[in-house]
């Protein structure tokens, strides 16, 4: 996607900047949809400060906010070019460990803008319909386009970026030159440019400050804008921005003169398709409903990446991560993507038009939005900047992200609740799978390796045991390089003997960095037991049996492991043998003795991860090669019975 150098950086280009136009820019290049006529207020009568402070406060959220805050600021904090607030918390985490609350927190709004982004851009632009044809189902076609949408995830957004990057170049030079044939017609509107107009709006409107709750409508696409950082880069960002800025001011001052020659009328028509000539109308409504499936694309794209980076910190379940391309940032997770499909369709049905899901939209997104402010005053910190900027930038942005919250605050009962009740389910199951991790950490049952030792040989030498694979393979979460979990011992040597040729233990780490593929090897007993830790970046595809295969042909290379004599056959097509992966899933057992909240918590864990984690597929093993087998999780034993033994006749 656009030029890369040789470590996967996005290098500025002119194709670069046109695909960036496609994947980066939907949500906020839609945003022109809705936004005026949210701030004036559909059936309500059209006002002069209505318009020109409203636009005011348009042109100066979008420099303060998206602009100053978004494209010039916290881009740069990228986590080997890529974005998004897990890339952001990764930067940070060692600084402090509370600093994991927002990062959770801010993840779970953005996923949950997930599924209100769609909706409301595809209800938006089809809805122009309406006034050529009254009483057509809107809402059947935006379900059909949404869904259509969902179901091309799977092909990667390297080929949506080059359709879409020509179609959203036509559509943001229709924004900027529908807006200048309306600018002409009332030169007036370009005063409200000035802060002055804002202001005044703030202090004389019915709604005060809440009147922001829709003029923040305009700023919604920044945080995605940072989340799909990694699948354009910084430059190509930057500076495609300047061309998109200009394009949507010019079209935000457009619909306001438009909205001028109309003040004393309610509003009755979204000043958008009002200010079209008749004679574009049709073609309108057309480019406006692809720009909108981009802006779905944008979110659903950015969705991809934060959940993948969840996953990779442990507040998800391992899910099975896809890359449909070769191309950096690539991603695609069927668990998620039918997650978003859901909601998106639920909220459509829900609230049935776009004017009713502008209630619902932007109180998720402002919390996700000062949880990054934090976490960047902290990136910034650790950059060694000097503090009175790292204080004016934090106060300055909590103050104005505050105040847009408190008058996003005033839509929860109108709709709001919705995105917050999403946003508050996956704070949940990230919190949890927090939790749960640190209590499985806490009673550890890692056993050393070479105590087993002696059995372990034994067992490979014991021809009345049936051989049961030359490499046996067990996929470990222990990091120590001479320790495995119990379980792991306990199934090879008690529950039904496994012999091997060589016993492996696999551990995989993944790494911070997105494209790392390392391994070490743990030589325990040579020529029967290794210990393999790998270190993979978390944009790399696990194919375990392409790398074990890997890893055991390289050590037979170098003589640091003799297979060849275990072979009753000679041929040698084959000279790393046979593979056998057994994965153990964990249910909670009866015999523990854990605090009630603590057996709450891994029981929700351990039941979720069997319904959403496929072990096979996240490892990338082959289904004939893996066997499941289910274990037992003792972390605290009972350790008093109370149970008496009666010696002597038992009477009735």
């Amino acid at each position: 996607m656009g030029t890369q150098n040789q470590h996967g950086q996005h290098l500025l280009s002119k194709a670069g900047l046109l695909i960036t136009l496609g994947i980066i820019f939907g949500d906020i290049g839609t945003s022109p949809l809705y936004v005026m006529k949210a701030i004036v207020g559909e059936g309500e009568i059209i006002d002069r400060l209505a318009v020109l402070g409203g636009v005011s406060l348009v042109f100066w959220t979008l420099t303060l906010q998206t602009t100053i805050k978004y494209v010039l600021l916290t881009l740069r904090a990228d986590n080997k070019g890529e974005g998004g607030i897990f890339s952001l918390y990764t930067l940070v985490r060692r600084r402090k460990r509370w600093l994991l609350f927002p990062a959770v927190l801010g993840g779970a709004a953005m996923l949950s803008d997930g599924m209100i982004t769609p909706p409301i851009s595809v209800c938006s632009a089809i809805e122009g319909l309406e006034s050529k044809y009254p009483g057509i189902p809107t809402m059947g076609i935006a379900l059909a386009i949404i869904s259509l949408l969902f179901f091309a995830q799977r092909f990667g957004t390297a080929a949506m970026g080059k359709r879409f990057g020509p179609i959203m170049f036509i559509w943001f030079s229709v924004l900027a030159i529908l807006g200048l044939m309306n600018i002409t017609h009332d030169l007036e509107v370009l005063s409200a440019l000035s802060p002055h107009y804002g202001i005044q709006l703030l202090i004389h409107h019915p709604k005060g400050i809440f009147i922001l709750g829709a003029v923040f409508l305009c700023t919604t696409g920044a945080e995605a804008l940072y989340a799909d950082l990694g699948h354009c880069g910084r430059q190509n960002i930057q500076v495609s921005w300047v061309f998109v800025k200009i394009c949507l001011v010019l079209n935000y001052l457009g619909q306001a003169a438009w909205l001028m020659h109309h003040v004393g009328k309610p509003l009755d028509e979204n000043p958008f398709y009002g200010m079209m000539p008749d004679w574009f109308l049709w073609p309108g409504i057309i480019i406006a409903t692809l720009a909108a499936i981009i802006a779905s694309q944008a979110l659903i794209s950015g969705s991809f990446t934060l959940a993948s980076e969840a996953i990779r910190l442990g507040f998800l379940p391992k899910m099975t991560v896809k890359f449909p391309t070769n191309m950096k940032g690539q991603i695609y997770i069927p668990a998620v993507n039918g997650f978003l499909w859901i909601g998106c369709i639920a909220v459509v049905l829900f609230f049935e038009r776009s004017s009713n899901m502008e209630h619902a939209y932007g109180l998720a997104i402002v919390l996700a939005m000062l949880c990054t402010t934090i976490l960047l005053s902290n990136w910034l910190v650790i950059k060694r900047v000097n503090a009175f900027w790292i204080w004016g930038m934090l106060l300055f942005y909590v103050l104005l992200e505050g105040v847009f919250l408190i008058a996003n605050a005033s839509k929860f009962l109108e709709g709001g609740y919705v995105t917050v009740i999403m946003a508050s389910l996956l704070f949940g199951t990230m919190y949890l799978w927090v939790r749960a991790r640190r209590i499985r950490q806490l009673y550890s049952d890692e056993r050393w390796i070479k105590d087993y030792l002696d059995q372990l040989i034994t067992l490979s030498n014991d021809e009345d045991v049936p051989k049961y694979a030359t490499n046996l393979v067990f996929l470990t979460g222990t990091k120590h390089p001479q320790k495995v979990e119990e379980k792991v011992l306990y199934s090879i040597l008690q529950t039904q003997p496994k012999r091997a040729d060589v016993y492996w233990f696999v551990h995989i780490n993944t790494t911070d960095e997105p494209f790392t593929m390392e391994y070490e090897v743990n030589t325990i007993a040579s020529d029967d037991v290794y210990k393999v830790n790998f270190r993979l970046g978390f944009r790399v595809q696990q194919r375990m049996n392409v790398f074990m295969n890997k890893v055991v042909q390289e050590l037979v290379e170098n003589e640091e492991l003799t297979i060849y004599s275990r072979y009753h056959s000679t041929d040698s097509k084959y000279p790393t043998g046979d593979f056998r992966f057994v994965i153990i899933e964990e249910f909670l057992s009866n015999e523990n003795e854990l605090p009630w909240g603590e057996q709450l918590i891994l029981s929700i864990y351990l039941t979720v991860k069997g319904w959403v984690s496929s072990p096979k597929n996240w490892f990338g093993l082959d289904s004939d090669s893996v066997e499941m087998e289910e274990a037992p999780l003792v972390l605290q034993p009972v350790k008093q019975v109370g149970l008496k033994r009666i010696i002597g006749k038992v009477k009735d």
